[in-house]
């Protein structure tokens, strides 16, 4: 009976450590956190991406693998709003919400948080920045498609870095309110095209790139999101005290919603070459945790056929929405072992919160 005891008073340490719980064992702590978010990429987006790149991705690189569960306070099946909040905030909220839990209470989000620590602060994404997934982390509104109430929340914020679509919400607004000219008294530089970027190499930055929603990568949008990365890393990396950035690869959903294969791999390769280029960063810097997740499952895709040789990729849909499989987490860097395992998308929140050393 002894020996027993003493095995669960061992599991129990072990569980406690890998939830944040342990605080005679805590975690080693990472000084940046970069979150990469494929917005609506399952296992089948992921295993399509790597048939159509003849059986490999950076994605490979990742020793430690879990996976979230996805659903939301109201709904089996969440929606970018509720699943971008979870991971944000470590609070499951109703479908729609934005930063706010299931009473609408605001809750601060790993952004926030690392902001009020004194850490440099930055979001990407291939949508309007305003849209449901970047938004969870900076505003705090009832409802997804207030998208002129979210632009406000950027002028609400010290955030360092934020590049995306979405310039219109900024500049031709309903109040005729000018928030690119407020963006400017309080010194950051508006870019709107990537040539711009390019030339920004420190200070607050605002790359609003496209008036409404970037198009797809083969339809112009090209490098934009490789380059976005790397000079938001470049711009962060010059604060002492560390930074989070968020980057999401958000048509990899919009992809999957068309049921089109072409354009769910075309996205996939795009976030996946990003994912590469953090992973050398992160690896060469040392000091840097990497995690790569999902808000949700897109489309129900199954692959029914493929072929490494010719990159071929033969696929089927359930649906034109959202599913309710889990969505698999990857992590690198230190504390990157508390990442292993099956666990609410809110434990993310918690798990970047620990490995901050933040209370």
């Amino acid at each position: 009976m002894k020996q027993v005891i003493i095995l669960l008073i061992g599991f129990y340490g072990f569980f406690g450590y890998v939830n944040g719980q342990n605080s005679d064992n805590p975690p080693v702590q990472a000084k940046n956190i970069i979150l990469l978010i494929g917005d609506g990429m399952g296992v089948s987006q992921i295993y399509a991406a790597m048939i159509a790149n003849h059986g490999h991705l950076s994605l490979e690189g990742f020793t430690h693998v879990g996976f979230s569960k996805t659903y939301s306070a109201n709904d089996f099946i969440t929606d970018s709003g509720a699943g971008g909040t979870a991971i944000a905030t470590g609070y499951k909220t109703y479908d729609h919400a934005i930063g706010v839990d299931a009473d609408t209470i605001p809750r601060a989000s790993i952004l926030e948080i690392a902001e009020s620590n004194g850490k440099a602060t930055g979001l990407v994404a291939t949508s309007e920045i305003t849209h449901a997934t970047p938004a969870s982390f900076i505003a705090h509104v009832p409802n997804r498609n207030d998208y002129e109430e979210i632009a406000k929340s950027f002028l609400e914020t010290d955030i360092d870095v934020f590049i995306g679509g979405g310039y219109k919400y900024f500049a031709d607004r309903e109040d005729n309110r000018n928030l690119i000219d407020e963006l400017q008294k309080k010194n950051y530089t508006v870019c709107t095209s990537t040539d711009q970027l390019k030339d920004v190499k420190t200070g607050k930055l605002a790359g609003l790139i496209y008036d409404d929603k970037p198009p797809r990568k083969r339809k112009g949008r090209d490098d934009m999101l490789m380059i976005a990365t790397q000079k938001a890393i470049e711009i962060l990396n010059q604060s002492e005290s560390g930074f989070f950035l968020m980057i999401e690869g958000s048509q990899i959903d919009w992809g999957a919603h068309k049921n089109n294969t072409d354009y769910i791999i075309e996205e996939m390769l795009d976030f996946d070459a990003v994912v590469g280029a953090v992973l050398d960063f992160a690896r060469h810097d040392g000091n840097t945790l990497v995690i790569v997740t999902a808000d949700h499952e897109t489309g129900g895709m199954s692959i029914m056929n493929g072929d490494f040789s010719t990159g071929e990729v033969s696929a089927k849909y359930s649906s034109f929405g959202h599913t309710g499989v889990m969505v698999p987490v990857f992590a690198d860097g230190p504390g990157d072992d508390l990442f292993g395992g099956i666990y609410e998308n809110t434990a993310i929140f918690e798990k970047m919160k620990l490995l901050f050393g933040f209370q």
